[in-house]
């Protein structure tokens, strides 16, 4: 081979080298490029899993905030009404009526009627009703048994005196019946 002739292929060679250098740079760049593209893709899907996750938790939080306020809004007269309930106890103490009373007592007894009957219709304005427990079935949720009595002629666990009335305000026993159930 003639000097020139490996001179020219030197050159090609050193051309191809430069070439394959070349591509090699650029390969490890695109590497380099399709890495960092792929990283950025990953902490981009896990900021969005994270996002969706803090989202459900402020919706969540919301609704259980919304449905709280509705619970306190729906029983925000439970405190007055459980303190008015032993004076309309005291208003049926002394209701009870004895046939040998003066027209004076009398005439008191009515009015003292008509302000107890003012105060249960008020209470039933707001949704608070008497738990009707005589002869009816032993109801733990309903009735609080304070004694046992054995009685012919009622079967078992059936209510037979009522000795302070039970309440319910809406949905709720604000107070359950003082009952005696029979054995």
């Amino acid at each position: 081979m003639e000097k020139e002739d490996i001179t020219e292929v030197l050159e090609n060679q050193d051309d191809e080298v430069k070439e394959n250098t070349k591509k090699e740079k650029k390969s490890k760049k695109d590497d380099k490029k399709d890495k960092a593209i792929q990283e950025l893709q990953d902490e981009i899907a896990t900021l969005k899993d994270k996002n969706m996750r803090v989202t459900a938790e402020m919706v969540n939080t919301l609704r259980r905030k919304d449905e709280e306020l509705g619970r306190l809004l729906k029983y925000s007269n439970e405190s007055l009404i459980l303190e008015l309930l032993p004076v309309v106890d005291n208003f049926e103490r002394a209701l009870i009526s004895d046939d040998n009373q003066s027209a004076e007592l009398s005439n008191y007894q009515k009015g003292v009627t008509m302000i107890y009957n003012n105060l249960k219709g008020t209470l039933e304005k707001f949704e608070v009703k008497e738990i009707d427990a005589l002869d009816k079935e032993f109801d733990p949720t309903f009735h609080q048994a304070v004694m046992q009595e054995e009685k012919e002629g009622i079967d078992s666990n059936i209510v037979i005196e009522v000795m302070q009335k039970g309440y319910t305000y809406k949905d709720k026993v604000i107070r359950p019946a003082m009952v005696k159930v029979s054995k």
